[in-house]
C-alpha cells in the first residue's frame, strides 16, 4: 500500500532593505524546527530580492538570496511555485516604493498564492492595494503613520492578523505566533506544543494580545485613576479632551487631577497630554510625506505656528527639521548600520 505524500509548503521572503533581523530569523528558524521535529522538510524557503542582489539589514547585516524579482516571477508559472511569499522590511519602509514589487505581489495574490509580510510589511502590502477593506497588523511605532497613509485599510495593533488569503504580523517575536498558527493549521495542536518547548516558548500568544506592556508596567504607575486618565488621552489625539471632560468621565474634581499628576507623572496632566500627542506628532513626520499642517490637524493642534512652538519647546528642533534630519540618518551606503 503507498503512503500519501508528505505534506509540504513552500515560502518566498523578498528582503526589503533595511529588514529587521529579529522577526526574520523568528520565522525562518520556527519553520527549521518544525521540519527537524517533523523528521522532514515540510517548509521549504527561499529568499529573493528585487535584484537578486543581497540586501543589508537594519544592523548592518547582509543576507545573500537565492533569487530575484524576475526568478520568483517565472516561478509562479512553474514546478517552483511557492505557497507564501512574506515581505520582510523594518525602519524606513516608507521610502520604499518598488512598482515591479507591487505588480509581482498583486499577480502573486490573484494566483492564488498567500501574501503576507513581518514587520513593516504590512506598508508594502498596502501600497500594492492588496490590503484595501482588509485587517492587517503593523508594529505599534509605525502604526500612526500607516493608518494616514492608508485610511482604507484596517490596522490594529495585534501580534498578527489573518484575513483570508493575507497574513501579517507586527514583526519581532510576533512572527514567530504567525508561523506557529501556520504550523497548527498545517499539523496540529501537537506539532505546535514540540516546537514552542525547542524554542523555550511557554505559551502560543493569541494574534489579538497586545503588542506594548500595559500602562501600568509601562510608565511605572499604579493608580488606577491616572491609568484611566491617560488612556482616554491616548485614545482623543485628533480631538483633545478638556481637562472638565476628562474629569467628569472619571468622577474627580480638575483639583484632584492636577494633584494626581503632579505625585504619579511629575507634571500637570495638561503638559503629559501635549507630551503624547507631540510624541505622535513625531511618529507622523518621521514615517509619513504629510505635509507639517496636516501633521498638526491629526494630533490636535489649531495651527501649524503653534504646532511648531510647541514642538520646538519640547524637542529643540522645528518639525521641519526634524524630517531634514530623519533623511540625513539613512544610510545611502549599503553596508551601514542605521538607527
Amino acid at each position: 500500500m503507498n503512503k500519501s505524500p508528505a505534506k509540504k509548503r513552500t515560502l518566498v521572503f523578498f528582503l526589503v532593505p533595511h529588514f529587521t533581523m529579529l522577526p526574520f530569523a523568528a520565522a525562518v528558524e520556527t519553520l527549521r524546527i518544525a521540519n527537524r521535529m517533523l523528521g522532514y522538510p515540510a517548509y521549504d524557503w527561499r529568499l529573493t530580492s528585487a535584484d537578486g542582489e543581497k540586501v543589508y539589514s537594519s544592523s548592518g547585516i547582509a543576507i545573500e538570496v537565492n533569487s530575484s524579482l524576475a526568478d520568483e516571477r517565472r516561478n509562479l508559472s512553474g514546478e517552483h511555485r511557492p505557497n507564501m511569499v512574506l515581505v520582510c522590511s523594518g525602519i524606513y519602509v516608507e521610502e520604499f516604493n518598488n512598482k515591479s514589487v507591487n505588480a509581482f505581489l498583486r499577480e502573486t495574490y490573484n494566483r492564488g498564492v498567500a501574501v503576507g509580510s513581518l514587520c513593516t510589511g504590512a506598508h508594502v502590502l498596502a501600497q500594492a492595494g492588496l490590503l484595501n477593506g482588509k485587517r492587517c497588523a503593523i508594529h505599534w511605532e509605525n502604526l500612526p503613520g500607516f493608518a494616514e497613509a492608508f485610511p482604507q485599510v484596517e490596522v490594529y495593533a495585534d501580534l498578527y492578523e489573518v484575513d483570508a488569503n493575507l497574513y501579517t504580523c507586527a514583526g519581532g517575536t510576533a512572527s514567530l505566533d504567525m508561523m506557529l498558527n501556520l504550523i497548527g493549521q498545517d499539523f496540529g495542536e501537537t506539532l505546535v506544543n514540540r516546537v514552542c518547548e525547542q524554542q523555550l516558548t511557554d505559551r502560543v500568544r493569541n494574534p489579538h494580545d497586545r503588542q506594548r506592556l500595559p500602562l501600568r508596567a509601562r510608565l511605572g504607575v499604579q493608580n488606577g485613576k491616572v491609568l484611566s486618565i491617560i488612556e482616554l488621552m491616548e485614545s482623543h489625539l485628533a480631538e483633545p479632551l478638556s481637562l472638565v471632560e476628562i474629569a467628569d468621565q472619571v468622577g474627580l474634581s480638575r483639583r484632584q487631577i492636577e494633584r494626581l499628576f503632579r505625585q504619579e507623572m511629575g507634571r500637570s496632566p495638561a503638559r503629559y497630554y501635549l507630551e503624547i500627542r507631540l510624541d505622535r506628532a513625531r511618529h507622523l513626520l518621521v514615517q509619513s510625506s504629510m505635509p507639517v499642517v496636516e501633521v498638526a490637524v491629526a494630533c490636535g493642534f489649531v495651527s501649524a505656528s503653534h504646532f511648531s512652538k510647541c514642538y520646538r519647546e519640547v524637542y529643540n528642533r522645528s518639525p521641519q527639521q526634524e524630517r531634514a534630519e530623519r533623511k540625513l540618518t539613512m544610510n545611502p551606503s549599503r553596508t551601514g548600520v542605521v538607527v
